[in-house]
């Protein structure tokens, strides 16, 4: 039977990775994002590769734009199997001490990485109950491990994440709905970040136990796995994938 997935933050960089590997996998991706116009790409390039994806504008931040794309992608392909919640804000933060952190800029953070994951779980979720595995697959960081300095209010969704997959796991369980969370280490996609520093990229990949930057392609494999009937005894764990920076 035919599965379908919503990626939010579906348009480039681990987002864009996902939706092409899930479409490659077999499933209908539903690609999910605020860029309209890259949602748009992403499509383009699963279909030129034989798979099936629609794109859809939300804004995961906006409990109307979560219900919209649930909505979409029952209209377009009838289900929903699986919901990776991959939309995050970070790409225009500058690293700094937290006492320079503006307000405006902390609630921004909180409002996609934290109430967005919220809102797209609780819109999704009655899709999700009448799917035979419904999966959702939240998106952390390692960050949360190594309270990583410069980025306390990031760090701080991020460890939020955590908290919501554990609870959700609970709630849903009864449903048959599992709820694992990926914690990624710093990885090289072809978005450009504000805090891109070159240097660092390299020092981090050297403190990794495989010494080499971390790439969309390393993810993949365990959203895969974690939205497969292969974990369907698995919930509320968090799955540090990184090379082995973090060691816990």
């Amino acid at each position: 039977m035919t599965r379908v997935v919503i990626v939010t933050g579906g348009a480039q960089g681990i987002g864009r990775a996902f939706a092409r590997r899930f479409a490659a996998d077999g499933y209908r991706v539903v690609v999910a994002d605020t860029n309209a116009a890259k949602a748009r790409d992403v499509v383009a390039e699963i279909a030129d590769a034989g798979g099936v994806a629609s794109a859809v504008v939300a804004d995961v931040s906006s409990e109307a734009d979560c219900t919209q794309m649930v909505a979409h992608a029952i209209a377009t392909f009838g289900q929903l199997d699986v919901l990776i919640n991959n939309a995050a804000f970070f790409s225009g933060i500058v690293r700094k001490p937290f006492w320079e952190i503006d307000a405006g800029e902390w609630d921004r953070v909180m409002a996609v990485n934290v109430r967005g994951t919220w809102l797209a779980m609780k819109a999704a979720v009655p899709a999700l109950r009448a799917s035979a595995n419904g999966s959702i697959i939240n998106m952390s960081s390692n960050t949360f491990l190594s309270g990583r300095a410069g980025f306390l209010h990031y760090v701080t969704s991020k460890g939020a994440i955590v908290g919501i997959t554990r609870a959700a796991a609970r709630e849903l369980g009864a449903a048959g709905v599992r709820v694992n969370c990926i914690l990624p280490g710093s990885t090289t996609t072809e978005v450009t970040r504000a805090s891109d520093d070159p240097e660092r990229a390299r020092e981090l990949a050297k403190q990794r136990a495989i010494a080499r930057e971390q790439t969309p392609a390393d993810l993949v494999g365990t959203a895969a796995f974690l939205a497969s009937d292969d974990a369907r005894y698995i919930t509320g764990q968090s799955f540090t994938v990184d090379g082995g920076t973090i060691l816990h």
